[in-house]
């Protein structure tokens, strides 16, 4: 690689954590407000599990519209911003849910558990996809 190709990858890095810090802020709003609406009526589980699908089409109209100021056109590059987007995700998730709410291990463990409904898994894989599935958008555009 040089130095050409590397300062390229250091500036879609920097780039993809700041549609970061936009997607996380984008998903507290929306935790939100499905905490005000949505759990009254089908309770914190259930509201989390369509969270997940709302949270995804949020994720994808974001990517969507970010892709190209990022940068990255290549699959590589894709999905390295999805891996960006991923362990940053999971890193605030746990910690947030743990020593800003208070969550036990079990009950954050519970929203990554598939075989007992748990669907943030995947939630998840959309978040690591969509540049990719960005990317492709806009070129059949």
């Amino acid at each position: 690689m040089n130095d050409l190709e590397a300062d390229n990858r250091w500036r879609i890095a920097f780039r993809s954590f700041a549609v970061w810090l936009l997607i996380i802020v984008a998903e507290i709003f929306h935790g939100i407000l499905r905490a005000i609406v949505l759990v009254r009526f089908v309770g914190e589980f259930r509201s989390n599990q369509i969270g997940v699908f709302t949270g995804s089409a949020i994720l994808l109209v974001i990517a969507r519209l970010t892709i190209r100021w990022i940068r990255a056109k290549q699959p590589f590059e894709l999905l390295l911003v999805g891996l960006i987007w991923l362990l940053l995700t999971m890193t605030f998730e746990v910690l947030f849910g743990r020593f800003v709410m208070g969550l036990s291990w079990e009950r954050i463990a519970s929203d990554y558990n598939m075989l007992k409904g748990g669907l943030m898994p995947l939630g998840l894989l959309v978040l690591f996809l969509s540049p990719m599935i960005a990317s492709k958008l806009r070129e059949k555009r």
